[in-house]
């Protein structure tokens, strides 16, 4: 096929994907794609102006760039995106700059990485203050850029808190993560709003990222961010990458921008496994009864999975967790990946057996790269080992642990290996991996003047190579991401894995509606933990269980941390909830709308929606905290059809009535609440002809 041939055959399969995407997303309006097509063909178009930056020894990237040979493509890879290749090659410095970008038909979104490569025999000149992400924006004059981001997670009730801030005409930010950890302290989400317009920005690096926002005292606003520290030559055939930039437009409000966000994460991005997304589901641990795992034993893992299931609760997962591995009776002693034959003298695989014949699928625990003193790697591998340095600062390790360097291919392939084995040995179908350790001054430990930011570089390159291995070699297998909760929830990280626990702060009830307030806002999927008992927070019924609470740890995934050996539980109470998590959690990846402000405080309301508005269905949460005065709140629904009538179920209490979208998003839905500390779940659902509406 000769090049103008190729060049129309690209064009019509971009017509065509344009124009059926059309029909399939109402909810990205043609002045959203709008927005973004001239953008996208400005910068990665020939001319471009690229969005990233470096410097390549003194010279800027911008002259290393016009000097180079450049090699430009583009592919197809399937109807809704095609990929843009740059490829230059600087004979001066004998590096090689791809840029691989790709744009999407059905959304306004744009994503690239920038790698680089010596493709000389000799060290290169040093790369340094790379920006994977530079680009200059405007606004109307003398208008206010207004920035939505938020806290990352510290184990704390304010973890995933919304922020808001001004970016006023000589604002000057720079927002940054803590220890190494993506989304410890801060997340790299960014929703920039000006007048009837914004656009998003995020960074996906599971590392040590920064990002800066200035403005130039006019209409102008420079963005600029990547990893931190980069000044580092590279060696023959070596390779470095920037973070994932991801960028989208939209128009109108900031929380519509949101909600496109969210279906681009649920279409493009969150795992899949044989086509479909990660379920709603209940899994089960009893790491509240044993210790974690360092008391557990091959009978009494049984026995908790019998229990769930003889009282008829919609188990899916039975969750092994820290601790099933050879260790001196701490969970922490992590670097012996064996299996204790002590206390499971037939492995773990007795035990998933035991589930995968009752219908229920397994979890298992790992923490592979932070290495214990005293276990086999430490004293067998010390060479594949990241040592920290004497004083650690405020930074969270021990200075006993060692960190397993996943940049040294040689121990990430025994990595694989081993934990490949163990999957299949065991009956593993969800891989849950932990990581609690800040890792930045293991990689920055001993780095030479010429080499900062390198050990990083490769680490979260070999990171990624690792899960990418596990999930070639069991496609099936589910992958949950944990980091001391939730400090590993960047882009990257998210389109390999789900995380199950968001937040290691208590399960208790205002600061999980919270984190589940703000993390909706980024993350179409997430998980928590639910007690019972006397060991529960708040309990209001003599049997341990509480409606409030239960429902304020709703969630995509929930984990029933129930003491099931106590038979005087109030099961039918558990089975009526379990019930309501069953039709409620699969509406938390579809269109999402706070409905009252975000607080921490106990005398307030808060609640939310979530909305499928191709289904004609909705979910609207509410929580009257214990000081709250007011009995009553009216709220006002959002994406409701103005002339349909819908059927409003509270759940649990009260009857139903039937009421037209305009009616609740105009006039809004009276909720009532008698008693302070209560909660109410309403099921809306659009009435047809057929149903009487």
């Amino acid at each position: 096929m000769t090049p103008f041939l190729r060049l129309a055959a690209l064009l019509v399969a971009l017509l065509t994907a344009l124009d059926s995407r059309a029909a399939k997303n109402d909810f990205v309006h043609k002045e959203d794609l709008d927005a973004a097509r001239p953008w996208i063909e400005k910068h990665f178009g020939s001319p471009a102006e690229l969005p990233f930056s470096f410097k390549v020894g003194d010279e800027s990237s911008k002259d290393v760039l016009s000097r180079a040979k450049l090699d430009r493509s583009n592919k197809q890879l399937d109807e809704d995106r095609i990929e843009h290749s740059l490829v230059f090659t600087d004979e001066k410095s004998n590096l090689e700059i791809r840029c691989t970008a790709i744009e999407y038909y059905d959304y306004p979104n744009v994503e690239w990485t920038v790698y680089f490569r010596n493709v000389g025999k000799a060290d290169s000149p040093v790369i340094s203050d790379i920006r994977a992400v530079n680009l200059q924006l405007a606004a109307p004059p003398e208008k206010d850029f207004v920035l939505h981001n938020e806290r990352g997670s510290r184990a704390t009730p304010s973890d995933f808190q919304p922020h808001e801030t001004v970016l006023g005409m000589a604002a000057d930010l720079r927002l940054q993560s803590l220890g190494g950890r993506p989304t410890n302290g801060a997340m790299p989400y960014f929703n920039l709003h000006w007048p009837e317009q914004g656009m998003i920005v995020v960074l996906g690096w599971p590392g040590q990222w920064s990002i800066d926002f200035k403005r130039d005292g006019g209409s102008g606003l420079t963005v600029s961010g990547g990893q931190e520290l980069t000044h580092f030559k590279l060696h023959a055939g070596e390779i470095a990458r920037t973070p994932l930039v991801a960028l989208q437009w939209y128009q109108g409000d900031w929380m519509r921008g949101q909600n496109i966000w969210r279906r681009w994460m649920v279409d493009h991005n969150l795992p899949r496994v044989e086509g479909k997304l990660p379920p709603a589901q209940m899994v089960a641990c009893s790491s509240h009864q044993f210790g974690e795992m360092i008391h557990a034993n091959e009978e009494n893992q049984k026995l908790f999975i019998d229990r769930y299931l003889e009282e008829k609760l919609p188990l899916k997962y039975w969750w092994m967790d820290a601790g099933w591995y050879i260790n001196d009776g701490t969970w922490v002693t992590t670097g012996t990946w064996e299996v204790d034959k002590k206390r499971f003298p037939k492995g773990l695989r007795a035990v998933t057996d035991h589930a995968h014949e009752k219908g229920v699928k397994s979890i298992v625990w790992f923490e592979p790269e932070r290495v214990a003193k005293g276990t086999w790697l430490y004293e067998k591998h010390p060479e594949w080992l990241l040592t920290p340095p004497a004083n650690p600062g405020d930074q969270l390790y021990d200075p006993n642990w060692r960190l397993l360097n996943l940049g040294n291919p040689e121990a990430r392939q025994w990595l694989i290996d081993r934990v490949n084995g163990l999957i299949k040995s065991e009956g593993i179908d969800l891989y849950r991996q932990d990581f609690n350790v800040d890792p930045l001054l293991f990689w920055q430990n001993n780095e030479p003047e010429d080499r900062q930011g390198i050990t990083e570089n490769l680490y979260v390159q070999g990171y990624l190579a690792y899960w990418d291995a596990l999930r070639a070699a069991k496609p099936d297998l589910r992958i949950d991401t944990c980091a001391s909760g939730g400090r590993r929830l960047d882009l990257e990280t998210l389109r390999r894995s789900v995380p199950l626990v968001r937040s290691d702060y208590l399960f208790e009830p205002s600061s999980q509606q919270a984190h589940t307030y703000g993390l909706s806002m980024w993350a179409p999927y997430h998980g928590t933990g639910t007690l019972v008992g006397h060991s529960a927070i708040g309990l209001n019924t003599s049997e341990g269980v509480s409606e409030y609470d239960f429902r304020s740890h709703m969630a995509s995934s929930v984990t029933a941390c129930w003491d099931m050996r106590d038979k005087k539980l109030n099961y039918d109470e558990l089975r009526r909830l379990t019930g309501e998590l069953t039709r409620v959690a699969p509406f938390y990846i579809s269109d999402y709308y706070p409905l009252t402000k975000y607080s921490l405080n106990d005398n307030r309301w808060i609640g939310w929606q979530f909305n499928r508005p191709e289904a004609g269905q909705a979910v609207v949460q509410a929580f009257r905290r214990d000081k709250a005065p007011e009995s009553s709140q009216t709220w006002k629904l959002h994406g409701l059809e103005r002339d349909a009538e819908y059927r409003v179920e509270p759940l649990g209490h009260g009857e139903s009535s039937v009421t037209s979208g305009a009616a609740l998003m105009d006039q809004g839905l009276k909720i009532e609440l008698t008693n302070a500390r209560s909660a109410a779940v309403y099921m809306l659902t659009k009435q047809t002809s057929e149903a009487g509406g």
